[in-house]
């Protein structure tokens, strides 16, 4: 027996050597195995060729089943991954729905967001108030994984300092509206969604109207008393709010949301700082990879929040201190005596 084995690692060797073809090689072994068959078959029992390859043919027909097996394991594992793969020839793009799926096909594998999930995404209409460091993040990915309507209101303009972090825009966006240049970018990443441009600042006036278009409310401003006035008006709207903040080394998110038993932001800051206590980033710098950190956990709560998986941030204050590498969670609760929620169940 160990001699038939032998010269079918000789065949394999060989033909690896040569180059020869797979297909041809296992030919060869094919053609070995059934001259060993064919021998047990022919000659009798006791017979020196038969005592030779192991003096019965029990073995190799165990053999046989067992390269049988694996071969149609394989074929099986084949025609699978021809399923599962992604159209390489533009048939994807031909199929109605074919390249959007296609593009949102990671997300759909995972469990927790599926085909329902990603549907979820593409029915959402999510709101970013802010296009800078925070917004930039947030506004990318959301287009990215296919959030079908992104609304996003900020009144600036792209400045050269703002280019340290605010990735979404680009050297040749300097002086243009920022909520512009960021609407290029994103429909310039997945044409499938739809972006609403408001050059605008946010005011009393128009909060109500506005997030009563949308879902979902994202806070990525730089001021306390927007967003004071964003925490309002998602109060009164009922719609939950994904709020972000940094300086220097440091940053923080947390899901808002009283509707649903969490706290709103006055409950957590009951009050604006004084001044000098909190300066902007103009006047106390920021690490330019920052925003990008806390903008990105912002936009996986937001993908979290629409397609319903996972738990949120509701009733945690996350804070991120990028300067040590360290990361903490504090319990944040709703305040009865709150006069933006307190009468919220």
């Amino acid at each position: 027996m160990g001699a038939v084995l032998i010269a079918g690692a000789a065949i394999w060797g060989v033909g690896w050597l040569t180059k020869t073809p797979v297909q041809l090689r296992l030919a060869g072994l094919g053609l070995l195995y059934l001259a060993v068959l064919a021998l047990h078959v022919l000659l009798p029992d006791g017979a020196a060729l038969r005592e030779a390859t192991g003096g019965s043919a029990t073995p190799w027909l165990i053999l046989g089943w067992l390269a049988v097996l694996v071969w149609v394991y394989r074929a099986w594992l084949t025609v699978l991954r021809a399923r599962a793969a992604p159209a390489t020839d533009g048939a994807a793009a031909d199929r109605p729905g074919g390249a959007e799926l296609d593009r949102n096909a990671r997300h759909i594998v995972l469990r927790e967001i599926g085909g329902a999930g990603q549907q979820r995404l593409k029915k959402a209409r999510v709101l970013v108030i802010g296009a800078g460091g925070l917004g930039s993040p947030v506004l990318s990915y959301l287009a990215a994984g296919g959030v079908g309507t992104i609304g996003v209101i900020d009144d600036d303009v792209v400045d050269n300092s703002n280019l340290q972090r605010q990735v979404i825009h680009a050297d040749a966006d300097i002086g243009k509206p920022k909520v512009f240049s960021a609407q290029a970018a994103m429909q310039a990443q997945n044409p499938f969604v739809t972006v609403r441009p408001y050059h605008r600042r946010l005011t009393e006036d128009i909060a109500a109207d506005l997030f009563a278009e949308f879902d979902l409310i994202i806070d990525g401003t730089d001021n306390f008393d927007t967003r004071y006035l964003v925490n309002r008006a998602a109060v009164a709207a009922g719609l939950p709010l994904i709020s972000g903040a940094i300086s220097q080394w440091e940053g923080q998110i947390s899901t808002f949301d009283p509707a649903r038993g969490a706290p709103c932001y006055a409950c957590v800051f009951p009050r604006a700082p004084a001044n000098g206590l909190a300066p902007s980033c103009a006047e106390a710098g920021v690490l330019g990879p920052l925003p990008g950190v806390i903008g990105s956990m912002m936009a996986v709560e937001a993908v979290k929040e629409i397609a319903q998986a996972g738990e949120g941030l509701r009733g945690r204050l996350v804070i991120y201190d990028a300067l040590f590498g360290e990361s903490r969670t504090i319990a944040v609760a709703q305040r009865q005596d709150c006069p933006v929620c307190g009468e919220v169940s």
